[in-house]
């Protein structure tokens, strides 16, 4: 009992509060009374998930509102019927069952699956290890997209159990990727990372596809035997910020400067941008107040 106690995570229904868990605390207690265990309560973490409603009520066999899932999953398979359920809403909320949600979780596993595909063929003409030190510009923004991204989904899976805002965030990201248009050998690398990285993250969601796609990525592994992706924080420095520039407290335009540049520097480029200068022409600059990584702030009258 000691080894097994307390339990990880405990998921169970609203209607499990009153009984089943009572129950439970009372019985951990009493044995934790007896010296039989050493800890106060039987459970680490608690989530009580939402129910599945069909047109605003709770699916009973008596309403005769169920929905068989089974026809969906001949239709669109397990992965995309999951993936729907997932993302719908988070999951200590009620998620209204609508298929047209699940269709639109197709086209997201067809776009992912075209996305690999497309890679696949433009590494064929060879494909070089990442350079990290040599990459450009538009380069560090993907591969620092990707790591934001990582970094996000395994805080939303393993601490807040929020898979509708992982999945959001794999999304956005594939985004990134459909738009991110570099045949040259480094830009292939860190298509391949990303691409790679979009298939571990999605793979306890999605696990059919994911590893066949891993497969056609060139591995002969099962994914469950592949180690979860690590964000790598040097990636998510940024060599520019973009900050808010102000004029009497109200917003009047944004600049770009490097993120080492010393308050002075900024104060130069924020005074010079063409929307501040016809914001305070006319007027006597009495203050520029500078936040470090957030805005600039020029009190003029």
């Amino acid at each position: 009992a000691k080894y097994w106690a307390p339990v990880d995570q405990y998921i169970g229904g609203i209607e499990h509060a009153v009984l089943h868990l009572l129950y439970a605390r009372f019985f951990h207690k009493l044995m934790r009374d007896e010296g039989l265990l050493t800890n106060d309560e039987p459970f680490k973490n608690l989530l009580t998930q939402g129910m599945v409603l069909k047109d605003g009520s709770k699916m009973s066999k008596s309403k005769g509102n169920t929905v068989d899932p089974q026809q969906l999953i001949e239709k669109y398979g397990a992965d995309t019927v999951r993936l729907f359920i997932l993302f719908a809403a988070p999951p200590d909320q009620s998620l209204e069952w609508n298929d047209e949600g699940v269709d639109g979780a197709s086209r997201f596993l067809k776009r992912l699956w075209k996305l690999v595909a497309l890679h696949v063929t433009t590494q064929q003409a060879g494909s070089v290890a990442l350079n990290i030190d040599g990459l450009s510009a538009e380069q560090k923004d993907i591969r620092r997209k990707l790591h934001e991204t990582i970094a996000k989904v395994t805080d939303d899976v393993g601490r807040r159990h929020t898979f509708n805002t992982a999945i959001a965030a794999v999304m956005e990201l594939m985004n990134d990727l459909t738009k991110f248009k570099d045949d040259s050998e480094q830009g292939v690398a860190v298509m391949r990372e990303a691409v790679e990285g979009i298939v571990l993250l999605l793979s306890p969601i999605v696990p059919h596809v994911t590893q066949q796609l891993w497969n056609d990525l060139g591995h002969d592994e099962l994914l469950a035997d592949v180690s979860w992706p690590q964000c790598d924080d040097s990636a998510l420095a940024r060599d520019e910020i973009e900050l808010v520039v102000q004029v009497n407290g109200k917003l009047r335009s944004k600049i770009n400067v490097a993120a080492d540049a010393p308050n002075d520097a900024i104060e130069a480029v924020a005074l010079a941008d063409e929307k501040i200068v016809s914001n305070i022409e006319g007027k006597t600059v009495r203050k520029v107040i500078v936040v470090p990584g957030r805005l600039v702030n020029i009190v003029a009258n």
